[in-house]
């Protein structure tokens, strides 16, 4: 089980709507992808959620675009005009996050069919499983393509691992945001105990550690920033023809730290930091799946 590995062959087009500005881009398969940049102010760990979330998904038998990494050339921004653009590719050079583009999906809308009560139930369990803030009605990172419903942005999930504190203690705790959940209309309390039961027999520790084992373990440790950048926040869908949609904000960027690049880990201690982040991910995903009950309870569905 692994991730594919492209390589940028051209730069396309920046999806604006969003503050962490992902951008379309042509790569050496001939394929198009929706790239989320390491540089950007939201950080490393957004690329983390963006894999774990999204593999989730995939083994719940949701529909999740193709995740791949992504290598780009420094070479890639010479010669981009616009200043934002080219720094945040100079600062993304390397390995990067990227979704398959699908050409013509369209917003999910409340106003559309209703998705199957089973996959409903699933993507409410999903993200009440991963505390994922950002599926809501006003922007549901949610796809239909082809008449199917596809699941996308999943950045802003597993928000807790940004604070610095230990996972574990947050497993307990209650869902996020799920009355602004989009599908949350559609699921009764006997559909969320059925999507649990699943999800429960598909995440097995050894398909966990799958998942967790698919992370670069060069994102599995924040590396120190080039000056001052904003803090996080929750991540917009991909809209029409695979656009993404609003991202949370992005701070002002200062000049270059000299000594940005000190205490960062190298060598033996960078892989038994990567090592140790990503047991602790295990953990909770572990821990949260036997304690899915807390969850799924405070969310009073009828």
């Amino acid at each position: 089980m692994a991730l594919r590995r492209v390589s940028v062959t051209r730069y396309v087009a920046p999806f604006r709507q969003g503050g962490s500005l992902p951008a379309l881009v042509e790569a050496d398969d001939d394929g198009l992808y929706v790239v989320k940049f390491r540089g950007a102010a939201q950080g490393q760990r957004t690329l983390v959620a963006e894999i774990v979330v999204g593999e989730i998904g995939r083994a719940l038998g949701l529909l999740v675009p193709e995740l791949v990494l992504v290598e780009m050339d420094e070479a890639i921004g010479r010669s981009e005009p616009d200043y934002e653009i080219r720094e945040l590719l100079r600062r993304s050079e390397g390995l990067n996050l990227g979704l398959d583009f699908l050409p013509g999906a369209i917003d999910y809308a409340p106003s559309m069919p209703t998705p199957p009560a089973g996959v409903a139930a699933k993507v409410v369990w999903l993200d009440a499983y991963t505390s994922n803030v950002d599926r809501t009605v006003k922007n549901p990172n949610l796809l239909v393509w082809h008449r199917q419903l596809w699941l996308i942005d999943h950045g802003a999930a597993l928000y807790f691992h940004h604070a610095g504190e230990p996972y574990l203690e947050r497993v307990r705790e209650p869902a996020p945001r799920t009355a602004e959940h989009p599908l949350r209309p559609l699921v009764t309390r006997a559909a969320l105990e059925e999507a649990d039961g699943a999800a429960r027999a598909a995440l097995s520790d050894d398909r966990l550690r799958e998942i967790v084992g698919l992370v670069p373990e060069e994102w599995l440790y924040e590396p120190a920033r080039e000056g001052a950048a904003g803090g996080e926040g929750g991540e917009g869908g991909e809209g029409g023809e695979g656009g993404e949609g609003g991202e949370g904000g992005e701070g002002g960027e200062g000049d270059r730290d000299e000594t940005a690049d000190a205490g960062e880990p190298e060598g033996d201690d960078a892989g038994r930091a990567a090592n140790a982040a990503r047991e602790e991910y295990l953990a909770y995903l572990i821990a949260r799946r036997d304690a899915s009950q807390s969850f799924m309870e405070a969310m009073g569905l009828p």
